[in-house]
């Protein structure tokens, strides 16, 4: 018998996580955004479930500042597969909850979107939600389990975390609670390239170096000139060639100079890179050292 290459054994494992969530769960959902963790899941659910249909519906929060490359794939691929997409709104949680958008030049919604996911696991009684976060993302992440329970308001207690000794997965939750799972845990984000060449994964095309217009920040971060900035004379813009490691909202998540046109370059340049793709792209994580860790115990996925 030949020995299991380790993308198989990873492979293997993220499978028969999303096994594990069907059978335990009686109403999954995966967390689809069009960003390349979530788009190997998808592919990683197409193994586990063909030729019968997903056990559980796509979910995506709409923002309102996505890249429209990742809407469209978004989009363009559920339409492929012929799977269930279930779209909820930022917009309309702040205008029904009258929130207060964030201010300043740079004016994400990454935390007002933690509203909408937890109205939305509400409205559709969903115990499981499936998403693509890695530990090797950030220090929060690296704390977090597999199985990793939420109370009833959708909050993380990293003491209330349960032991997965074994591949053994405990999904048993009380009224209320919910479960984030996250079947790719283990990878890195080499890992996830090697995974996207070998399985000749196509992906939204701002991953690959393409020329952009950015506005330079103060730190030096480069972050794509759009509607959604506020800007004044001061802010510098220039037109460059970059790529995106990593593809959240366009007001949190900077690009990097590159000449990765090919599969092969990016994973050339991640090989060679010293901070990982959240360290050096997303400035909300920059608010605090505990940024992360303090938006998933407010119901962050």
């Amino acid at each position: 018998m030949s020995k299991l290459d380790y993308l198989d054994q990873l492979e293997n494992e993220a499978i028969h996580i999303l096994r594990e969530v069907a059978g335990q769960f009686e109403k999954p959902a995966l967390l689809f955004s069009g960003g390349k963790d979530s788009i190997c899941l998808v592919h990683l659910a197409l193994k586990a479930f063909r030729p019968g249909k997903f056990p559980f519906p796509l979910v995506h929060v709409d923002t309102g500042h996505n890249f429209p490359e990742a809407l469209k794939y978004r989009d363009d691929l559920v339409e492929k597969i012929g799977e269930k997409l279930i779209v909820r709104k930022v917009e309309d949680t702040v205008k029904a909850k009258k929130l207060q958008d964030a201010k300043g030049k740079f004016p994400s919604r990454n935390a007002l979107q933690t509203y909408t996911l937890l109205e939305l696991i509400e409205e559709f009684e969903f115990d499981a939600c499936i998403g693509g976060a890695r530990r090797d993302e950030e220090k929060a992440r690296a704390k977090e389990r597999i199985f990793s329970v939420r109370d009833e308001f959708g909050q993380w207690d990293p003491k209330k975390q349960r032991p997965e000794l074994w591949n053994i997965y405990n999904g048993k939750i009380n009224k209320g609670e919910n479960v984030r799972v996250f079947p790719i845990s283990n990878w890195t984000e080499l890992d996830v390239w090697n995974y996207i060449k070998r399985e000749k994964i196509e992906l939204p095309s701002i991953y690959y170096t393409h020329e952009r217009e950015c506005v330079v920040t103060e730190s030096g971060q480069l972050m794509a000139n759009s509607e959604y900035l506020q800007l004044d004379a001061s802010d510098k813009i220039i037109t460059t060639q970059v790529r995106y490691r990593t593809v959240g909202d366009m007001t949190c998540t900077a690009a990097i100079e590159s000449e990765a046109y090919h599969i092969d370059d990016i994973i050339n340049e991640i090989k060679e890179a010293k901070i990982s793709e959240r360290g050096a792209t997303r400035m909300d994580d920059r608010i605090s050292e505990a940024a992360m860790e303090d938006r998933k115990k407010g119901g962050y996925f």
